[in-house]
C-alpha cells in the first residue's frame, strides 16, 4: 500500500491549525508548531502543536485538517490532546532523602538526621575528671567546653564545611551575584560584618544593617552590597543663620 501523499495547501494552513486548538485551550497552552503529518486518504493532514499545558508534559495537540476536491482552503476535521511515548511511562522513582532539598522543612516538621550523615562527627560531650574532682575544676571544665561550643553529641565534620563553602560560595551569599558586582566595597571592610567561628570564619560572616536586603544572613567576604557602612553622604548639613526675627528672646521693657 502506498503511502499517503501530504497535501501541499493543507500543510501550509499552520495558522489556521493553530487558531482552532487556540480555540478549545487558550493562547499560554498551545506551544510551538512541531510538523505535519499526512494521513491515510486524500488531502488529509495532521499538524502538531506542542503543550503547554500544567500536568502534561510530552503530550501534544494534535489538529486533523481536510480539503476538498478542488477547494482551496481547507477545514478542520478534529482538535485532539494526544500522549507520546514518553508521557506514557511513569518517572524513574526517587527515594525521598535524595529528593528533598534546600528549604522544604516547614515549621512544624521533623527530619531525622540520619547516624552516618557526612556532615556530622561526633563531638565532645563528656570529661574525663574523676567524681572526687574539685568542684571548681568541674566548673572552669565546663565553661570552656561551653565557650568552645564543645558538648554537643555531633558536630559539623570538615566535609559538612566544605559543602556549606560550596553552596554559600555559589548562591546570593558568594561573591559573584549582581549585588556584590555593583557594591562600592567588599562586606570584610563593613562595619556590620561580624565574622563566623572556626574555619567557615575565613571567609564567610554575618550582615547585621538592618537596611541591607541581606541582613541576618551568611555572606562572604567579598561579598557586598550598597549599604557598606563606609558609604557615607558626600554634602554634610550646613549651620543654620541666625533668625531674622528673635521669636526665643524676651524684652523685659514689656513689664517694666
Amino acid at each position: 500500500m502506498a503511502a499517503p501523499k501530504l497535501d501541499a495547501v493543507t500543510a501550509a494552513a499552520v495558522d489556521q491549525a493553530r487558531a482552532a486548538a487556540v480555540d478549545i485551550a487558550g493562547e499560554s497552552a498551545v506551544g510551538e508548531h512541531l510538523g505535519a503529518t499526512p494521513e491515510a486518504g486524500e488531502r488529509i493532514v495532521t499538524h502538531w502543536f506542542a503543550s503547554e499545558m500544567a500536568g502534561y508534559p510530552d503530550w501534544r495537540w494534535a489538529v486533523t485538517m481536510v480539503r476538498a476536491s478542488r477547494a482551496k482552503v481547507p477545514t478542520v476535521n478534529e482538535v485532539s490532546l494526544l500522549p507520546t511515548a514518553e508521557a506514557l511511562l511513569a518517572k524513574p522513582w526517587v527515594p525521598w532523602e535524595e529528593r528533598i532539598g534546600h528549604g522544604d522543612i516547614a515549621p512544624g516538621m521533623l527530619m531525622p538526621t540520619p547516624d552516618n550523615d557526612p556532615r556530622l562527627e561526633p563531638g565532645f560531650a563528656t570529661t574525663d575528671l574523676p567524681v572526687d574532682a574539685d568542684p571548681t575544676d568541674w566548673v572552669q571544665l565546663r565553661t570552656t567546653v561551653a565557650e568552645l561550643g564543645l558538648g554537643r553529641e555531633r558536630v559539623l565534620s570538615q566535609h559538612g564545611r566544605e559543602l556549606a563553602a560550596e553552596r554559600w560560595l555559589a548562591g546570593p551569599p558568594g561573591p559573584h551575584d549582581e549585588a556584590s558586582r555593583q557594591a562600592p566595597a567588599p562586606c570584610a571592610t563593613c562595619g556590620y560584618f561580624v565574622a563566623l567561628r572556626g574555619q567557615l570564619g575565613t571567609l564567610f560572616g554575618a550582615c547585621t544593617n538592618e537596611y541591607s536586603p541581606f541582613d541576618g544572613t551568611v555572606v562572604h567576604l567579598e561579598h557586598g552590597c550598597g549599604g557598606h557602612s563606609d558609604v557615607v553622604e558626600a554634602r554634610r548639613a550646613k549651620e543654620l543663620p541666625e533668625p531674622v526675627f528673635d521669636t526665643i528672646g524676651v524684652d523685659e521693657t514689656l513689664f517694666d
